[in-house]
């Protein structure tokens, strides 16, 4: 990998990645405790003693597309509504009452 400069908001690197049989060019950016991680790789880089600038890529986690858990904004959490839940609910709220009912 080779990094060629700072990403726009200063806080990573524009990088080229060589692969086999192809050169690919984006970002890297430090972890940060409590941020998204995003997609893409988890990587870590060691340096080459023979140029500042050129690093030796490890993969440590490969990421879904749509970010770290592979979801997406519109997911939620999970629904789970048990027949104890569903009971409190009927006593508190009643079945069959509308809004309008209830002003």
């Amino acid at each position: 990998m080779l990094v060629h400069g700072k990403t726009t908001d200063g806080e990573g690197a524009c990088v080229l990645r060589a692969r086999p049989g192809k050169l690919e060019a984006g970002e890297v950016r430090p972890l940060r405790h409590g941020r998204p991680v995003g997609s893409g790789e988890i990587v870590s880089l060691s340096p080459r003693a023979d140029s500042a600038d050129v690093y030796d890529v490890k993969t440590l986690c490969e990421l879904p597309p749509g970010g770290a858990a592979g979801r997406t904004a519109s997911d939620g959490p999970a629904q789970v509504a048990t027949e104890a839940y569903r009971d409190a609910w009927e006593r508190t709220f009643g079945g069959g009452r509308t809004r309008a009912a209830m002003n």
